[in-house]
């Protein structure tokens, strides 16, 4: 008895997405990287094409963060701090793709770093790796914005990935990313609604559609998932068919949602039934990673190194299917 698997054709497909930029387009980035592109739902490769695969990044800090696991310590204690030297570690011994510079101590309450000092920590950075950057703020409006109009001055014709606008909190910094060359990530609250409404309003003050990439927000493991994962489906399932205002590639940050829950920072001595601490941690984000990847991540910002190694794997053997359909 044959079988053939049934198949969807869709009219949608998602945009393409360019982030960084070599010295022939104005940036100093050894290549850049594509992502999007896609006219079937993830991993779907008998259905559409999937002309670029999900990327991996890694993150690096503008000082220690109070609560960074400890187990990621083994890894990065000698450079935690080194915001350049990390980076270099993650590129090229852990193999990131991107880093993303998570400027958190500039917020008021965190350590209130000007907006100079966040420029040179990003230029450090740049400096350092020659793959795309990603520079992630945080939502006190009033100094993010002023800490990213700097950072995209400091860093323009770099196609950095500015991370992130909010509904109530984006014309001043879309306006910098217009004025200096840079992408967005729109970021909005787990709705489809409020997605598409961020997606229209960044789209009415004329910022290319190609230079959009979405962020539903996510949760990890056991901290509304599955949630998460319905909303990005149906994210992906609306730009498939046809809906211009969803079609965009979507970040999600396992690394960050998954290393601030109890589970993959409580001691073994705490909750013995749980399990070695290091191998929990690890498997959390990737749990928590890879159901993001089929739900539609095209980019993820993960933290543990061990993570990255095995996401990388997976996404290559599960991309192998793509030449044999």
């Amino acid at each position: 008895m044959n079988f053939e698997i049934p198949k969807e054709t869709n009219t949608g497909k998602l945009l393409e997405v360019t982030l960084g930029a070599t010295s022939d387009q104005g940036g100093t980035r050894i290549h850049t990287i594509k992502i999007g592109g896609r006219t079937a739902l993830p991993f779907h490769f008998f259905e559409g094409q999937h002309p670029h695969p999900p990327r991996v990044a890694m993150e690096v800090f503008d000082k220690k963060p109070e609560k960074y696991p400890a187990l990621l310590l083994d890894y990065f204690g000698d450079v935690i701090d080194k915001p350049g030297d990390m980076a270099k570690k993650c590129v090229e011994e852990y193999g990131a793709e991107l880093i993303s510079v998570r400027l958190d101590a500039t917020h008021p309450e965190k350590g209130n770093k000007s907006a100079d000092e966040a420029a040179e920590t990003v230029r450090l950075v740049l400096d350092s790796v020659g793959v795309p950057i990603i520079v992630t703020g945080h939502s006190h409006y009033e100094k993010i914005n002023d800490v990213m109009k700097k950072v995209c001055e400091v860093t323009a014709g770099e196609n950095c990935l500015i991370n992130y606008v909010e509904k109530d909190n984006y014309k001043t910094i879309a306006a910098a990313c217009l004025a200096y060359g840079h992408t967005i990530v729109a970021q909005t609250p787990i709705d489809v609604n409020l997605a598409k409404q961020l997606n229209i309003l960044l789209t009415e003050m004329n910022f290319p559609k190609e230079k959009i990439v979405m962020d539903p927000l996510t949760g990890a493991l056991g901290y509304g998932l599955e949630y998460t994962y319905s909303i990005m489906e149906r994210i992906s399932i609306d730009a498939l068919a046809g809906d211009a205002m969803m079609a965009f590639p979507m970040l999600a940050n396992p690394g960050y949602e998954s290393f601030r829950v109890k589970e993959t920072r409580a001691p073994e001595e705490d909750y013995p039934d749980w399990g070695d601490l290091m191998l929990r941690g690890a498997y959390w984000e990737l749990v928590t990673a890879m159901s993001l990847l089929v739900a539609g991540a095209d980019l993820l910002i993960l933290y543990h190194p061990q993570t990255v190694a095995t996401v990388k794997s997976k996404i290559e053997e599960m991309s192998k299917a793509k030449g044999g359909e």
